[in-house]
């Protein structure tokens, strides 16, 4: 006989990758998975008809009550806020089969979901990355049907203003990703000034914990001058490795054994357009979980 707990496993990981793409936090997202199970295991049997859908709508609320608090925490945070990074080669945001399954949880994307109302940002979730139907969604969301569809529109218009996001070709991704670093690596100024787009946009991430650009630094010549102090100071002594991290291709950063930071790489027409560097040591935990760093 199936238990309570047994029943609740089946569903764990699609609820984590549901949690995720709301919250853009690992750590909240298993927190949440966490709460949605006590809620779960104190729930009657006879009461839930469809684990799956009662599931799914006790994580989305406590979501949506998260992204409240969170909103507020995000508009005093120190610098660029950016999502914890999550290696996704091992499967743990779901199938990525296709550039916009990737897309869905893409740094890129989990930045523009920020700008979503908490309600539009969980139809545009449910909608495009669990293929929800509207019914489904209102049922979620204690919404009609109609306001769902609504709220969808809203959200893919003011998404869609930023224009494609997804790069077609992971191996090219690859490919660009190794010339990046060792371009870096043997401070070749020419071949980076080929690598990055003329209005490149560098981001770093520190939460005041560690030194980061507290704004985000624009432009091909000004990323080669911080490059060439960056790279030089902070990064010729560490170790890379090249992951699978949401969804495309980036470096993680070891200093010896530990993890120390992520950079993910955005490209456009065989350029890169962001550099995204995640440093804050407390957004890197899930990704030394993952890959065993100290």
């Amino acid at each position: 006989m199936t238990t309570h707990a047994d029943e609740f496993e089946i569903h764990r990981s699609r609820l984590f990758g549901l949690a995720y793409r709301m919250l853009g936090s690992a750590e909240e997202a298993e927190d949440t998975v966490q709460d949605a199970y006590l809620r779960w295991s104190s729930a009657g049997r006879e009461d839930v008809e469809r684990p799956g859908a009662w599931l799914a709508k006790a994580v989305t609320n406590l979501c949506l009550t998260r992204l409240t608090s969170a909103r507020a925490r995000r508009e005093v945070y120190p610098g660029p806020w950016l999502p914890e990074p999550v290696v996704t080669s091992d499967g743990a945001l779901g199938p990525l089969e296709s550039a916009e399954q990737r897309d869905a949880v893409s740094f890129a994307l989990l930045v523009l979901l920020e700008r979503l109302t908490p309600a539009e940002r969980a139809v545009y979730v449910l909608r495009e990355a669990f293929a929800y139907g509207y019914r489904e969604i209102a049922e979620v969301l204690d919404l009609g049907e109609a306001n769902c569809r609504q709220l969808h529109r809203r959200a893919t218009q003011r998404l869609s203003a930023e224009g494609t996001r997804f790069e077609a070709e992971p191996e090219r991704q690859a490919r660009l990703v190794e010339s990046f670093l060792t371009a870096a690596r043997d401070g070749d100024v020419a071949e980076l000034e080929r690598l990055l787009a003329a209005d490149v946009t560098w981001w770093g991430d520190g939460g005041g914990k560690v030194s980061a650009a507290r704004r985000p630094i624009e432009g091909r010549e000004r990323v080669l001058r911080v490059m060439a102090i960056g790279f030089r100071r902070y990064i010729a002594p560490l170790g890379f490795t090249v992951e699978e991290v949401n969804g495309a291709t980036a470096l993680v950063a070891r200093d010896g054994d530990e993890i120390v930071g992520v950079i993910a790489l955005e490209i456009h027409g065989g350029v890169i357009t962001e550099v995204r560097a995640v440093v804050n040591p407390d957004k890197l935990a899930f990704v030394k979980r993952q890959l065993g760093g100290a």
